[in-house]
């Protein structure tokens, strides 16, 4: 079984996958404060809630955007178990070819969603990542990472209208029904983040299709997706694992 991390800015999300078949799924908020020994203890407890026997691990593999943390989970696998780890970064196969002005500066997590939409789906394919950024990314039907877009999430927006603003309050995204007009601050607060990001999307898919000539496969994953995405005119499939599957596929192309 296959021990999967994806260490985010704002959690970490965890998945073990025994052949194809992902058994679980964990998550916890990103502290980079915590030593390899308190997130080894976290695992062990996580896999004691699961009735999962951590001796059943063969692999892990590792994508960060957090550096100060990639060195941690390395160490807090070696104490869970003594077994080869991959940690996505420059020199790791990953089947894909990448096309952008600085390779070694694409961030782990773009490289998953990309290797997992590519094993899952026809290309060309558009990946939608909907966490602490919304990120866009285009692979090619040669399976060419040629870059996207990078816009401030829908948190990160709604924080800074209440920060910069005397009068606009702190909200969630679940404070209330999401309105095309909204009639109050907060209607109008959600229909500005929410619809606006989901208009921004259908804007940029539509001039990423006229780029690459041909109608891509579009595919969204991050917490914040099923919040977005059913607001989207473009059809667009929601996969929550996505980073997860590109993770578990990377290992094997490294591993075997």
């Amino acid at each position: 079984m296959i021990l999967t991390i994806d260490i985010g800015n704002s959690n970490i999300c965890f998945g073990v996958y025994d052949g194809e078949e992902l058994k679980f799924t964990a998550r916890a908020k990103t502290d980079a404060q915590r030593t390899e020994t308190e997130y080894a203890v976290f695992l062990d407890n996580i896999f004691r809630l699961r009735n999962f026997d951590a001796r059943s691990l063969t692999g892990a593999a590792i994508s960060s955007v957090v550096p100060s943390l990639t060195r941690v989970f390395t160490d807090a696998v070696k104490l869970i178990g003594d077994i080869p780890t991959v940690v996505v970064g420059p020199g790791v196969k990953t089947g894909l070819n990448i096309r952008i002005d600085e390779p070694a500066s694409l961030g782990a997590d773009l490289v998953c969603t990309a290797v997992g939409a590519a094993e899952a789906f026809p290309l060309p394919a558009i990946i939608l990542d909907l966490g602490t950024a919304t990120k866009i990314t285009v692979i090619t039907k040669n399976r060419d990472f040629i870059g996207g877009a990078i816009m401030p999430g829908v948190l990160i927006s709604l924080g800074a209208l209440s920060g910069s603003t005397s009068l606009l309050p702190s909200i969630g995204l679940g404070t209330g029904k999401v309105k095309v007009i909204g009639a109050n601050t907060v209607d109008c607060m959600l229909s500005g983040a929410i619809l606006g990001t989901a208009g921004a999307l259908d804007g940029l898919i539509e001039r990423y299709k006229a780029e690459l000539g041909e109608v891509p496969t579009v595919v969204a994953c991050g917490g914040l997706a099923p919040g977005i995405v059913p607001h989207c005119k473009t059809p667009i499939q929601i996969m929550p694992n996505l980073l997860l599957d590109g993770l578990l596929s990377i290992y094997r192309r490294n591993i075997g």
